[in-house]
């Protein structure tokens, strides 16, 4: 392949026809001969790389300079790596194009809520989070909040640059429910089933420094050595074992007691978590 395409394509992996009209007769050739494929118009890269999600927000930005990648695609770009999004939301100007992969949507993001990170134009976590949350719930925010990219104060914030928008009233009532600043749905319910209870006195994901590791407490209660852990659903294999009772040691060694509940413990007996912990309390006090 031609050294000069060669090298545009291993920045961003794709090649604009608009930033190398110099290329524009090569890249016809080659898409003809099937080296390359057309992304989007006037937007190529390698056959390989033409369905993978990355490549397409890449392209839409190279495609329209103001485009801003929004939604899950935001998120997997940021605080939620794990994700695979099955379509590559714009956010822009340009909405009458239809391509597999890709949903173009007519919407101006504030520029105080837009990111640059290597060539692509996505929303800030905090707007990624609420933007998730007519699909996702609060497992957006969730995860927002525990990879620390994005914070309660900059929720807000970004509620109150986004006014008037369809679903703000979900985002408004879910971003409520989070004011304690949950790192899981596991945790976001043991926090509402505490509030519920009249249980106040604590606060969330406190950093606690121990001489071997530091640890961030669930629900630690600030005037009282008891702390709650809450175990998530998933499989615990040997290592999480060793790491479970290595940091219960810890926590013991360093004055703290603490409760441990489930998820099944959380859905299905919330009373006797609020038992149990006015219990604890008690012995503890």
């Amino acid at each position: 392949m031609d050294w000069e395409i060669t090298r545009a394509l291993s920045g961003l992996a794709v090649v604009g026809r608009r930033q190398h009209p110099e290329l524009a007769r090569r890249l016809t050739v080659l898409c003809g001969r099937g080296e390359l494929v057309t992304v989007l118009p006037g937007v190529y890269t390698l056959p390989h790389l033409a369905t993978d999600w990355e490549t397409r927000a890449v392209a839409a930005c190279v495609w329209d300079p103001t485009a801003v990648i929004v939604e899950d695609a935001a998120a997997a770009l940021s605080y939620w790596p794990d994700m695979i999004p099955d379509v590559v939301v714009v956010a822009g100007r340009r909405t009458t194009l239809r391509r597999p992969g890709f949903r173009f949507v007519k919407r101006v993001v504030p520029r105080d809520l837009i990111l640059d990170r290597a060539g692509i134009r996505l929303t800030m976590p905090a707007l990624t989070a609420l933007d998730q949350v007519p699909a996702r719930g609060g497992e957006g925010i969730d995860r927002a909040l525990r990879s620390r990219q994005a914070t309660l104060a900059g929720l807000h914030q970004a509620m109150l640059l986004t006014p008037a928008r369809r679903g703000n009233i979900d985002r408004r009532s879910m971003l409520l429910d989070s004011r304690d600043a949950p790192w899981s749905e596991a945790e976001r319910l043991a926090h509402r089933i505490l509030r519920d209870a009249g249980i106040t006195g604590w606060s969330t994901n406190v950093r606690l420094d121990c001489p071997s590791a530091t640890y961030f407490l669930d629900i630690a209660f600030d005037e009282n050595p008891l702390c709650i852990e809450i175990d998530g659903r998933e499989f615990h294999g040997a290592e999480r074992f060793e790491d479970d009772r290595r940091r219960g040691n810890d926590l013991l060694l360093a004055g703290r007691r603490a409760l441990h509940f489930t998820w099944r413990m959380l859905t299905q007996e919330p009373s006797r978590v609020v038992t149990t912990t006015r219990r604890a309390l008690a012995i503890s006090a």
